[in-house]
């Protein structure tokens, strides 16, 4: 198959991870893969090259410079002559929507990766985007969410319903792995003793991430346990980092709470927790950062937010969101089901190898592209695929 993929940048973050995995693992496979970025020079682009694939760049600027990147985007489309076009989040699947010409013979694929997203949170320009997704869905021969939630929400959205599957997201399991002496490495790193209980959170600066809700869980953690540091990794606007910085330090936790930037290299991130949280308040799908913890073999606790509880299964606790008491007595709980169960780490990893590795992330994407390239209905590919 010939394959052009449509993403924003190939910056670090969880769907750009998800699609430079898919891309090079199709390109792998021998398929002939190219993906299109409105911006380039990010950390995923080598990572696809090694793979095979090809990383055509349309040279965006700035947010306003529409027009000469449009026309480069509406040339490429024409010029590929792709068998599939599978556009990643609400602003290229809009554009894919747009500038694909009706009557081509490339079949538009759409990439739902999230659920319920509190539109208000955000600015216009992207609360636009997300709205007119839905209306443009119908010109897509096929929607591929990453979560079940994600294809209830965008049924709820106005989606069609018979056209889209559900292939959840894949963790790469080779590299997501137990490593304890990198663990340690980063821990001193962060300045953080070896003996400390760490709970850490890898999730961008976003308000969907209710990093506000971490912050007042760990407050009430830290006053029982001594021992805890927090890590937060991640980054975001420059305000809303200082404002998050002033709310810890307003609970008491300066010197108790790292804030980590941004990690290219996760495996040390996640193996120097204890425990890995995500106190998201909306719009999730299938969270990476989850899986990838589980991966490394650290438990998790998290809100009950898209398919988190279908991901930790009994390896883990959920809790609701938008309740950091709750989210701190889930932290008490699963440091007591630690020490009690030392299996607990292995089964973590053993959930993910048996249901969410990369693997079967491309082993579904690649029969569902094969069957719709080769004329299958939508609805029969996507009632396969719940």
């Amino acid at each position: 198959m010939k394959i052009l993929f449509f993403i924003r940048s190939l910056e670090v973050g969880g769907s750009q991870r998800q699609l430079a995995m898919l891309a090079g693992g199709l390109a792998q496979r021998g398929h002939d893969v190219t993906v299109a970025v409105l911006y380039s020079g990010h950390a995923f682009e080598e990572t696809l090259a090694r793979a095979g694939a090809r990383i055509v760049a349309l040279n965006k600027t700035s947010r306003w410079a529409v027009a000469g990147p449009l026309v480069r985007l509406w040339r490429l489309f024409l010029a590929a002559k792709a068998d599939a076009l599978y556009g990643f989040l609400p602003t290229q699947t809009t554009l894919a929507a747009l500038l694909l010409p009706p009557g081509s013979a490339t079949r538009l694929v759409f990439g739902v990766r999230s659920a319920a997203v509190e539109l208000e949170k955000y600015d216009a320009l992207s609360a636009w985007s997300y709205r007119l997704e839905a209306l443009l869905s119908r010109r897509a021969d096929l929607v591929i969410a990453n979560a079940r939630a994600a294809r209830a929400d965008a049924v709820a959205r106005g989606m069609p319903a018979d056209r889209i599957a559900v292939i959840a997201n894949g963790i790469d399991s080779a590299t997501m792995c137990p490593d304890p002496a990198a663990g340690r490495a980063q821990r001193t790193t962060w300045g953080i003793a070896a003996d400390a209980f760490v709970i850490g959170m890898v999730a961008r600066l976003d308000p969907m991430k209710d990093y506000a809700g971490f912050i007042a869980a760990a407050a009430a953690f830290a006053q029982k346990n001594p021992d805890a540091r927090f890590v937060a990794v991640g980054d975001g606007a420059s305000a809303y980092r200082r404002e998050l910085a002033n709310v810890a330090e307003a609970h008491g936790l300066g010197g108790r709470l790292v804030w980590a930037g941004e990690a290219s290299e996760l495996r040390p991130v996640y193996n120097a927790f204890d425990i890995a949280t995500l106190s998201s308040a909306f719009g999730e799908g299938f969270p990476n950062a989850v899986g990838e913890a589980m991966a490394c073999g650290i438990p998790v606790v998290a809100t009950d937010v898209g398919d988190i509880r279908l991901v930790i299964g009994d390896c883990g606790e959920v809790v609701p969101p938008r309740r950091p008491d709750l989210l701190a007595e889930g932290w008490m709980r699963l440091r007591s089901r630690a020490r009690e169960n030392p299996d607990l780490r292995a089964e973590a990893r053993a959930r993910i190898l048996q249901l969410f590795d990369v693997n079967t992330m491309v082993d579904k994407t690649e029969q569902v592209l094969s069957a719709l390239c080769a004329g299958h209905p939508a609805a029969t590919i996507a009632a396969q695929y719940v």
